[in-house]
């Protein structure tokens, strides 16, 4: 077991990475991810990793970079933020359409325009469709946790894709917290060594990346990713079990709060988690029947397990950090309305956008979802089923 210190969660993503110590690491700086790959410098410069640290001019050539990195047979790096993220677009489908296991933490930032550095998750909801596996951090805790295990996940045999683990810009990642951290000998024992499938340095056993593959072959590529998609979540939760035994610390695809018994349910990802679990209990104390669903992966995304947890509710409301412009609500909202489609038992549901480009969600906000879900739960109907929560209109 750990010790008890306290740190931000870019200094807790920094530590990850400095336990699991990889081959290369690229980096550029982008706010609010800048601490991490600047506290992960001074690892490299007092010696305290082996890491071949790579300064280059943008985030497209950081994750190209990391591409050639791990194509070559080392345990490769990055983090980013927003535009960051965005400048890598074209990277992070490569990536994963490699089979690369590449490990990325990613500050959640608003994209812009208008320019804005603080909060919201448009940055990683709008790369769920990459290839690219989701992680969803409440705290610095979980974001240490998630990251130490996106290594064993991104690796595993049955998997070999890439993973994003995803904290809460300044909220998280600026934001000082109590955590247990692990012995650098604990972590190095449960990551094991990298052992690649294929290398671009391995002359006895040649191996082409980056081929074009046409109408006669690119579908087969294509669904061979989706293959793997599908058994992520079984490693997720094997790892997670793993975990527990060297931390203490329990992991499942997604967090159940309270939900068990509960009439209303409301689902949220990342640090609003927290809020509302203040508000559960409030209620709780009040006799009313409400719990939380939290994501943690987001992708793939649990879709029967999220329908078995939620199917018996009588009305749920989804918080999304991040909108889809489609008229149709977030896209958590439209995974988890998917999801229980065709289910016997449907509960109602509602749409809440919050959040966006940082603007504050507090204790009377999620009171309020709450107070909503009543209205119509009592109505028998959603009047509002897309609602924007804390905007000035």
């Amino acid at each position: 077991m750990g010790k008890r210190v306290a740190l931000t969660g870019n200094e807790a993503a920094a530590l990850a990475m400095k336990q699991i110590n990889p081959d290369v690491v690229a980096a550029y700086p982008i706010t609010p991810q800048t601490d991490i790959v600047q506290y992960f410098s001074s690892f490299v410069h007092d010696g305290k990793v082996k890491t071949e640290f790579v300064t280059v001019e943008s985030e497209h050539s950081a994750m190209s970079a990391t591409i050639g990195a791990s194509a070559a047979g080392a345990r490769a790096m990055t983090a980013t933020s927003s535009q960051g993220l965005a400048l890598m677009w074209e990277m992070l489908y490569i990536a994963s359409s490699y089979r690369l296991p590449i490990v990325m933490p990613v500050v959640n930032r608003a994209l812009s325009g208008p320019i804005n550095i603080h909060c919201d998750h448009s940055d990683t909801m709008g790369a769920r469709d990459s290839g690219w596996i989701q992680l969803y951090s409440e705290s610095a805790q979980e974001a240490y946790d998630n990251l130490i295990q996106a290594v064993r996940i991104a690796e595993h045999p049955d998997v070999r894709l890439p993973v994003m683990v995803c904290f809460d810009g300044f909220i998280t990642s600026h934001g000082l917290e109590n955590l247990e951290i692990l012995e650098d000998s604990e972590v190095s024992e449960f990551i094991g060594e990298f052992e690649p499938e294929y290398s671009l340095l391995d002359p006895e056993h040649p191996v082409t990346f980056g081929p074009l593959a046409l109408q006669n072959y690119y579908f087969e590529f294509k669904r061979q990713q989706a293959d793997a998609m599908t058994k992520v979540a079984a490693v997720v939760r094997r790892v997670g079990m793993e975990f527990e035994k060297v931390s203490g610390r329990h992991y499942e695809l997604f967090e159940e709060y309270r939900l068990g018994d509960a009439e209303m349910a409301m689902v949220v990802a990342n640090s609003t988690a927290g809020t509302a679990k203040e508000v559960v209990d409030e209620l709780r104390a009040q006799g009313k029947k409400v719990g939380l669903l939290k994501i943690r992966m987001f992708r793939p995304f649990p879709k029967e397990e999220i329908a078995a947890a939620l199917s018996s509710k009588q009305i749920v409301a989804v918080l999304d950090r991040a909108d889809t412009y489609s008229t149709m609500g977030g896209p958590i909202y439209n995974e988890v309305r998917s999801a229980l489609y065709d289910e016997k038992l449907r509960p109602l549901t509602m749409s809440y956008i919050y959040g966006l480009g940082g603007r504050d969600v507090g204790l009377d906000d999620i009171r309020k979802v709450f107070s909503d879900m009543e209205a119509s739960r009592t109505a028998g109907k959603v009047s509002e089923p897309i609602n924007y929560l804390g905007v000035h209109e």
